[in-house]
């Protein structure tokens, strides 16, 4: 059976960072050090005492910190199933006692004036706490402010399908061929409740990529019964990606972006470019389409690409992107993002 994967580690409000995830790392470490630059700054006397205490401070500081980080990333998945709050205490627990553990191997090579390890290495387990709790809490304001494009991803997707220029222009377009083609007609009856059951289903689970492929060839052979042939599409899909994930309905709204305010308004109509490919371990998707004139989406769908943007910094943070090019004939989207495969419970 395939194992449902969840559209994002970061998710629920309530959930640990991802201690995997690159953005998430990098954000640690400059956090950290830039706290502990604001205390030498708060220390120091002169210029070059900032520098001495920065120094002295991160001989014991970079140690705590990367082996916090190395045990995080090992842990990761066992305290992704904690909890919340088993989950933060668990964490504070591994870096105060990685804190204590460098503190009493170091002994005197941390605290030569002082003369007294167990003080060194106890005030500076609790400033350990304190700061690990402080990040979390950091991350957990990020994520509440971040959620709401998952929030509403589900209903700006329902919307967009319930649009009723889209609506009305299915159906009568399904009436026109109803009695001179109904097998056709029934497979665009099928499409449409595709597309609507997609739109409903739950948008906090990654799918397959072929799934998303799949539905996006149904919203634009939907579109095919009112453009004919002014709406052509060349589709170049990577075989290796075959058991990619990817995050819900992505792929469908820059399509229909395409179709609204590239191919639509061309009397002669134009060919819409899609491409997937897997280069090392990353996901690469382009989207171009031709345009006339001033190349852009209007207000709904700017929402529904804003949105895509949003859900893509939620999940992978710094390890996506979204980019858009556009020039006077043409409108060109490129999405990275890691790739991340389906996973296969063995039966023995």
């Amino acid at each position: 059976m395939p194992k449902v994967e969840s559209i994002n580690q970061n998710l629920p409000t309530d959930a640990l960072p991802n201690f995997r995830n690159l953005g998430a790392t990098l954000r640690i470490v400059l956090l950290v050090n830039g706290i502990a630059l604001l205390a030498a700054l708060v220390q120091a006397i002169s210029l070059q005492d900032i520098v001495n205490h920065f120094i002295d401070g991160s001989a014991f500081l970079q140690p705590v910190l990367l082996t916090s980080l190395l045990l995080l990333y090992v842990l990761n998945d066992k305290l992704a199933r904690l909890i919340y709050w088993r989950g933060v205490a668990a964490v504070i627990a591994l870096v105060v006692a990685t804190t204590l553990a460098i503190a009493y191997l170091g002994g005197e090579l941390y605290a030569p004036a002082l003369g007294n390890t167990s003080f060194y290495a106890a005030r500076n387990a609790l400033l350990s706490g304190i700061l690990t709790l402080l990040l979390l809490a950091y991350f957990r304001l990020r994520t509440l402010s971040l959620s709401t494009a998952l929030h509403d991803a589900r209903l700006q997707a329902l919307q967009a399908r319930i649009r009723p220029h889209f609506l009305f222009n299915s159906i009568n377009a399904v009436l026109s061929i109803l009695r001179a083609d109904p097998r056709r007609a029934e497979t665009a009856l099928e499409d449409m409740a595709d597309l609507f059951r997609m739109a409903m289903a739950d948008s906090q689970k990654m799918v397959l990529l072929r799934r998303e492929i799949e539905l996006s060839r149904q919203y634009l052979s939907l579109e095919k019964l009112r453009l004919g042939e002014r709406l052509r599409e060349n589709w170049q899909v990577d075989e290796a990606l075959n058991d990619a994930l990817v995050p819900p309905l992505m792929l469908q709204p820059l399509l229909e972006n395409a179709v609204y305010h590239g191919i639509e308004p061309l009397s002669e109509g134009g060919l819409i470019e899609v491409k997937l490919n897997l280069k090392g371990h990353e996901l690469h998707l382009d989207v171009r389409n031709p345009c006339h004139g001033k190349c852009g989406v209007h207000n709904g769908n700017k929402m529904a690409l804003e949105n895509i943007r949003e859900r893509l910094a939620l999940q992978f943070d710094v390890e996506a992107s979204y980019s858009v090019e556009s020039g006077s004939d043409y409108y060109h989207v490129h999405i990275q993002l890691p790739y991340k495969k389906e996973e296969r419970n063995e039966q023995r």
